[in-house]
């Protein structure tokens, strides 16, 4: 099958093992942005595998990871209200708040619905004209063309009835964030292909040459992964501190040009709140104006709404790489994915629940 088995092909994986060990004369802290990656690297064993000279370490690149605490509180305030439908993606709805999820506000009688796109959540709203329905819109640059898609149409057709709940994030000032933190120990960086499919690279370049640090987009396959870490292992070891693309069947310096001029009609750069982490300048995505009749946190006035984490919870020193899940205390024992205090152990791309699901180091399975 084209672009699957070629990219899980053994022996090609072994032979990209092999020039990494070759290049590799030094130790390497390389992290990985997106939580896809990361289950990738961990469901492969490619961090098992690679030399004990390269480290990988885990950045904040899951959306869920990264919606804020008082984000989930909003929504959870707006899905209890009587006259909402409120939908999101399904991994949103196990995210702990203070005291509890979109699940239990379903179980206790809100109508909270999974959707697949945003404009599906536009058709509910259409097919039930006396309700608000509001979609809850996080992630990073991938998501946000479909969630712009959404609030473009409802604005074209008029549907007044239909409102979008935004924690839109962005990757490089997350990256710039981490790289300007006192304790980094990360020296290269793999981007995230699906991201880069959307925004191109070229936003990368800034970045790699103020911290002076390769910057290497690639996909998520085994081979993929592989070819991106060696690359990054070169440049690395040759001082060369620039974004080179390892995942060209997908990802162009220029990205989609529609897609991004779709996000800049719809959206405005804004400071924004990241879980775990704090506030990011220029780091997300905010309704402009003439699209402010679809803030539903403007429409359901929650803006006031604020929360606090959990103390025993770490997920904010493991989204910035600099703690591995199985080095939080509560790790296994307070934390599980039952139990969650974070959405790092319960969301499919948290860095946590890959280290719970593929048992890293975890003692208490």
């Amino acid at each position: 099958m084209k672009y699957i088995d070629e990219y899980r092909d053994p022996e090609l994986a072994r032979k990209l093992l092999g020039e990494i060990r070759k290049k590799a004369t030094r130790p390497w802290t390389i992290m990985e942005i997106c939580g896809g990656q990361t289950h990738s690297i961990l469901r492969n064993g490619i961090d098992q595998l690679l030399p004990d000279t390269i480290e990988l370490v885990h950045g904040p690149g899951c959306p869920v990871c990264v919606t804020p605490l008082e984000s989930i509180e909003r929504a959870l305030v707006i899905a209890g209200k009587k006259e909402v439908i409120f939908t999101s993606f399904g991994d949103m709805l196990r995210v702990p708040g203070s005291s509890k999820d979109l699940f239990m506000v379903r179980s206790e009688g809100g109508d909270v619905r999974i959707v697949f796109s945003p404009l599906d959540a536009l058709q509910i709203a259409r097919d039930n004209p006396h309700k608000e329905v509001v979609f809850f819109a996080v992630g990073f640059e991938t998501t946000a063309p479909a969630n712009a898609m959404a609030v473009w149409q409802a604005a074209r057709e008029g549907i007044r009835n239909f409102s979008v709940l935004v924690s839109q994030v962005m990757v490089p000032p997350a990256m710039r964030a981490i790289l300007s933190s006192a304790g980094n120990r990360v020296q290269g960086f793999l981007a995230a292909g699906h991201v880069c499919a959307v925004m191109g690279y070229e936003e990368y370049e800034p970045v790699a040459l103020e911290f002076q640090v390769p910057i290497v987009p690639t996909g998520f396959e085994p081979v993929d992964l592989l070819a991106g870490i060696l690359k990054t292992v070169e440049l690395l070891e040759e001082g060369c501190a620039e974004v080179v693309n390892r995942y060209g069947r997908v990802v162009s310096r220029e990205g989609n040009p529609a897609a991004r001029a779709l996000i800049s009609k719809v959206f405005e750069v804004t400071d924004r709140q990241w879980r775990g982490i704090g506030s990011i300048a220029q780091s997300g995505l905010a309704l402009r104006e003439e699209f402010r009749a679809w803030d539903a946190e403007k429409k359901f006035n929650v803006t006031h709404i604020s929360a606090s984490e959990s103390p025993l919870c770490m997920s904010g020193s493991v989204l910035q790489g600099a703690l591995k899940p199985d080095a939080c205390p509560a790790f296994g024992r307070e934390c599980t994915p039952e139990h969650p205090l974070g959405a790092t152990m319960v969301s499919t791309e948290g860095a946590c629940a890959a280290y719970y699901t593929y048992h890293r180091n975890c003692n208490t399975l």
